[in-house]
């Protein structure tokens, strides 16, 4: 396949377009997306291909997700290069409207979810969830795909995701992504085209800390404490600041006291301007 994939900017030609596929018998996937698409979003089109017979990609850069001071103004915007990387995959659709489209004049909604938003990114960007919550909630009743995919990387938003999925009775399957990593092991993200060359080495430390904490915890070092070590590692690497590291359950988010089920580390850390997130699973024997 060469050139870009088609697009459309409206809600009601998404959902011809996609009426018109299910009247077919085909089932439709979607990707929702913000662009500046990387190999870890091209995974997801692949990987909900694996189950669909056709994928919308939608391409929105969500203003109301992003806090006072956060990079809204500064995100990168590459529709043009996103649509040519989209044709090396099995996309079918585009879908890349405008904030009138998603947010018309009058707009006075919002969907918040309780408890496993408040903690977190939920506790340190007020309002995110919200914001990631009422678009998603938006792109699966706009496109109403059989199955919708999300990364791993951005692990406590899937479980959001999950969670009012769930409740709300939407009609959709929701898979998880694994997160893609770049050769030295950094978690693949648009922001990381933020970092310096100085800053990318120190990057790539991120997810060897975080393995070293697996280590630890599974020999018996107490959470509480490889937690602190973990951060401490990171800072001594070179990053500013640390926001977290916990070890948690991956369902609930809630964070544990002891290892005696499969948890997940999630953490995050600032280098420069640049907040780069990641997590891993911890198996048990």
């Amino acid at each position: 396949m060469s050139g870009t994939v088609p697009v459309v900017r409206s809600v009601d030609a998404l959902r011809e377009q996609v009426f018109a596929w299910k009247a077919e018998g085909l089932r439709v996937g979607l990707v929702p997306t913000m662009g500046a698409l990387h190999h870890g979003h091209l995974s997801l089109v692949d990987a909900v291909a694996t189950k669909v017979d056709r994928v919308v990609v939608s391409i929105f850069v969500n203003p109301t997700q992003f806090g006072e001071g956060e990079d809204f103004d500064t995100y990168p915007r590459t529709e043009e290069e996103d649509r040519k990387k989209l044709a090396t995959t099995p996309a079918s659709l585009v879908f890349a409207p405008n904030a009138s489209e998603m947010y018309p004049t009058g707009f006075a909604t919002k969907v918040s979810v309780g408890g496993i938003s408040d903690r977190f990114e939920g506790a340190l960007r007020p309002g995110h969830f919200d914001g990631v919550a009422t678009v998603v909630s938006k792109l699966l009743l706009q496109c109403l795909p059989d199955v919708a995919i999300f990364g791993e990387k951005d692990f406590q938003q899937l479980a959001v995701i999950r969670r009012f999925v769930a409740d709300l009775n939407i009609p959709v399957e929701i898979m998880g992504g694994a997160l893609i990593r770049e050769d030295d092991g950094l978690a693949a993200s648009s922001r990381n085209a933020y970092l310096n060359a100085e800053e990318r080495q120190v990057a790539g430390q991120f997810n060897v800390i975080l393995k070293g904490l697996i280590t630890a915890v599974r020999s018996g070092t107490a959470l509480r404490q490889a937690e602190e070590d973990a951060s401490n590692q990171l800072l001594t690497a070179g990053f500013k600041t640390v926001d977290y590291v916990s070890v948690v359950d991956p369902n609930s988010l809630d964070v544990l006291d002891r290892l005696d089920r499969p948890a997940r580390v999630i953490a995050v850390a600032r280098i420069g301007s640049v907040r780069l997130l990641d997590n891993m699973a911890i198996d048990i024997d």
